[in-house]
């Protein structure tokens, strides 16, 4: 049995999860609720969709290739433009500690799979009402997604890679953090450089927060 309509049904919601099954089976099903719904399979990709667009909600799995759930929504919440949305992690590890670790990192709502499709329709809904009701209270809006000067374009790559350098992270941190090498970070934040005009590392990491990347 379906539940009760809800306005918020039109909203975006931003589903991140490894395995194509679930997804195909979730995407379809909130899609016939009325939601649209974008999807990764991945952190890292994840984040490179949130660079483009803002969702209303994330679904988020937990064990995942190349960036797990735990890091993509501790990324998520670091970022000012992203730091409100409401997280629902997705997970087959079901143990107590498992659940107080997803809250503690972040997360909003920790359902455990298999579940309900009623279960984690009437989760989101309570999530949109709760966070559409704190942005009515407290004069809220979502911030706006990064919008750099004109003529300056950067790829996913090199906008992930300026997060980690406003955080004061060297290239060889960052490489480590992205699973590539440090000659292949240290030619991106060239490569920034260039097209930001900026002279250093430092000047780049102002640049970052100005155009509100951080």
């Amino acid at each position: 049995m379906s539940l009760e309509a809800s306005p918020a049904q039109n909203a975006t919601i931003l589903l991140v999860d490894d395995d194509p099954n679930l997804v195909l089976l979730v995407k379809d099903y909130l899609e016939m609720q009325g939601y649209r719904v974008l999807t990764a399979a991945h952190g890292n990709e994840g984040l490179a969709i949130l660079q483009q667009q803002t969702p209303d909600l994330i679904i988020c799995d937990v064990m995942m290739p190349q960036m797990d759930g735990y890091s993509f929504v501790s990324a998520v919440r670091q970022q000012t433009h992203l730091s409100w949305l409401p997280v629902l992690f997705l997970s087959a590890k079901g143990q107590t500690h498992d659940r107080i670790k997803g809250l503690q990192t972040g997360g909003d709502v920790y359902l455990v799979k298999p579940f309900e499709p009623d279960e984690l329709l009437a989760q989101i809904q309570a999530l949109l009402k709760q966070t559409a009701r704190l942005r009515e209270t407290q004069g809220l809006q979502p911030p706006a997604v990064p919008t750099p000067p004109p003529g300056v374009e950067l790829t996913p790559t090199e906008t992930r890679i300026l997060w980690y350098v406003a955080r004061g992270m060297s290239n060889r941190e960052i490489a480590a953090e992205l699973h590539v090498s440090q000659r292949t970070v240290e030619s991106h934040v060239s490569n920034m450089l260039g097209k930001t005009g900026c002279h250093n590392r430092t000047e780049l990491a102002r640049w970052a927060i100005d155009y509100h990347y951080v």
